[in-house]
């Protein structure tokens, strides 16, 4: 199984944090997994195909996700939509995010990737650096979706 966890992390690295931790479940549930921080540079939103499930991180950003995932998510839209590459749609995924007191980017992020398709176990928050217990529940998102895929 292929699994892919795509976030964007940047100034305090506490999504890169959680992306590595979901990778860890993954991983333990022999997922191979590739991580892409949209910090360091574009998804090829067709690439999605090639995975059988992904997990979409993101820093709460004036209550709205940040802009490299909303990038992949436009460039997702317009090839799902013209149907130039196949198994795009109804890809298992999970979410996490992290912020700064507000957390209010959970309702934003959920509305927006349930239409690549069905999201695996609830949506794992960060306040700040994420402790012990939120990277354990992230590695628990991880071996939930990978379960979740066979």
């Amino acid at each position: 199984m292929k699994a892919l966890v795509l976030y964007h992390s940047q100034e305090h690295l506490n999504t890169e944090a959680m992306a590595k931790a979901v990778a860890e479940g993954l991983k333990a549930e022999g997922a191979a997994v590739t991580l892409h921080n949209t910090d360091k540079g574009r998804f090829d939103a067709a690439s999605l195909a090639q995975y059988q499930c992904a997990a979409f991180g993101s820093p709460d950003y004036y209550s709205y996700i940040a802009g490299g995932l909303k990038v992949f998510l436009d460039d997702w839209h317009i090839a799902a939509e013209q149907k130039k590459v196949k198994g795009l749609k109804d890809k298992p995924y999970a979410l996490f995010y992290s912020h700064g007191g507000g957390g209010k980017v959970k309702g934003p992020m959920e509305a927006l990737f349930k239409h690549v398709g069905r999201q695996i176990g609830q949506s794992v928050e960060s306040l700040g650096a994420p402790s012990e217990a939120v990277l354990e529940k992230c590695r628990a998102l991880g071996r939930e979706l990978a379960k979740a895929t066979k």
